[in-house]
């Protein structure tokens, strides 16, 4: 399986991690979600995110998960090895990276501050894990609380060699992606890939900014793939069809529970569970949702259910 590195473009869906109503794994349906996805055309997998509820899994669930997603897929897969101690991190990283993985994501400490606590984890993390590691940063202040500067994102581009990809969350953050290819045409910084997050929230305006594409999730990932692929006013035609749909996914709290309620009602999972603490939906909620999935389905065909 090939690495990841700093010219990765296209979509990385984050696949959410399907639980039976007991709190059990359920495996069949994170494989047919990994078949799934390969069909609609993803470029490459990412698990144990966020929305992968991965603080909710013991080390064991999470290597049995990694174990059937690259078992199931010749594609490029991303884990994520996020851990308070580098000493869990570099396990975790040897076991997934030994079985095929093309790289790991880290995100931040909530402790980090100023711009050289930020560089200097990730240039400890690249240390600890090996030069041969590829590494994502996940640059996501509205759940980390820490704030990464294009400054400090050039210093990591320049000093940390394995950080191949940015994942970039930032809300607002247009500008940033604006400023980041400017400094690399001024030769101030070398290329880092820069794939998005945020549910593909501002996807179509991150792409006309300079994005290589999404690293993120959505209950029709169809969509992600083709806003990659396209351009110009076919590009914002299918994503604003969409955008209301994508608008109530990405509700902090809620959005996992109306991706796995719009994942169930598409087949691909047998339960629309979560591992507790949970916040399901609501009647209320999953009826404003399914009005959402009707009035998609006049405008984009695939998504009628």
């Amino acid at each position: 399986m090939s690495l990841i590195n700093r010219s990765t473009r296209g979509v990385y869906a984050v696949l959410p991690t399907p639980f039976h109503p007991d709190g059990r794994l359920d495996l069949d349906s994170l494989r047919r979600l990994v078949d799934f996805h390969a069909a609609v055309g993803v470029d490459g997998l990412t698990v144990l995110g966020q929305m992968g509820e991965a603080p909710k899994l013991t080390q064991d669930e999470s290597v049995e998960i990694v174990w059937a997603v690259l078992d199931r897929t010749d594609l490029p897969v991303v884990v994520g090895v996020s851990a308070p101690g580098f000493g869990t991190m570099r396990a975790l990283t040897d076991q997934v990276m030994t079985r095929g993985a093309a790289g790991v994501m880290i995100a931040p400490p909530a402790t980090l501050r100023t711009d050289d606590q930020i560089v200097g984890y990730y240039a400890q993390a690249a240390t600890a894990l090996g030069p041969e590691v590829p590494i994502v940063v996940q640059d996501h202040p509205l759940t980390f609380s820490v704030v990464m500067s294009v400054p400090a994102l050039r210093r990591i581009a320049c000093q940390v060699p394995s950080v191949v990809i940015l994942k970039h969350e930032d809300w607002p953050g247009l500008e940033k992606i604006s400023a980041l290819r400017v400094a690399e045409e001024n030769g101030e910084m070398p290329r880092l890939s820069i794939l998005c997050g945020n549910g593909g929230l501002f996807l179509d305006f991150e792409m006309a900014r300079g994005a290589d594409g999404a690293m993120t999730g959505y209950c029709f990932p169809e969509l992600l793939v083709d806003v990659v692929r396209l351009t110009g006013d076919e590009r914002h035609e299918l994503f604003d069809a969409h955008l209301p749909l994508i608008r109530y996914e990405q509700q902090p709290g809620v959005g996992l529970a109306v991706r796995k309620h719009v994942l169930h009602r598409r087949g691909l999972l047998r339960s629309d569970a979560q591992r507790k603490p949970e916040r399901t939906l609501t009647k209320t909620e999953r009826d404003e949702v399914d009005l959402l999935l009707e009035r998609l389905a006049r405008r984009d065909t695939r998504t009628w259910l």
